[in-house]
């Protein structure tokens, strides 16, 4: 009868370890479960972020070259023109002075690094540079409007794409100012045309 219970509690420890063992390996399984989702949303949160900060460096660096594009179109505004061009000109340069500041200044502060890629500028340059005094002023108008334009665009688009405080309150500052520069150089065009 001696034998009777001790087999009854070898099997009874049996189940229990079995029991045990199966709860142990359930909770892992959670437990990787979790663990694999939590790495997945990690790896979704940086992707988020890697994107975030490559929009907005392409941002800088793409503003910052039609800003430097647009500064260089009117200092030859300003030494080629009369003087209806040559005071929107100083205007133009002016606020895009500071617009180039206040972006190098935030793109220091993210460590983005701003490189003048744009080889579309450049062609406008030579094409401004190369035109006569008669052609100067149309050619001149023209190419400054599709650049602030250009600009605009950019401030549309990261305005729609990003959540950046400092960058919306850079849109906000900036954005309307171009708008204006924009119509009085359409308006200074039509004269011209």
């Amino acid at each position: 009868m001696k034998a009777i219970p001790i087999a009854k509690a070898a099997f009874f420890k049996i189940i229990f370890l079995l029991i045990i063992l199966f709860f142990t390996a359930c909770g892992k399984k959670e437990h990787q479960k979790g663990s694999l989702i939590e790495k997945e949303a990690f790896s979704q949160n940086r992707k988020q972020q890697n994107d975030k900060d490559q929009l907005e460096a392409s941002f800088f660096i793409a503003t910052a070259n039609v800003s430097n594009a647009i500064i260089s179109k009117s200092q030859i505004a300003q030494k080629r023109s009369e003087s209806k061009i040559q005071d929107l000109s100083k205007k133009i340069e002016n606020h895009q002075s500071q617009l180039l500041q206040t972006i190098s200044e935030m793109a220091n502060k993210k460590l983005i690094i701003i490189t003048d890629i744009n080889a579309i500028h450049k062609k406008d340059l030579y094409e401004l540079t190369d035109t006569n005094d008669t052609t100067f002023a149309k050619t001149y108008l023209s190419s400054i409007a599709e650049s602030l334009s250009e600009q605009i665009k950019l401030f549309e688009k990261i305005s729609a794409e990003t959540n950046d405080e400092k960058i919306l309150k850079l849109v906000l500052q900036y954005l309307p100012e171009q708008y204006q520069l924009l119509r009085e150089t359409e308006r200074i065009q039509t004269e011209f045309y």
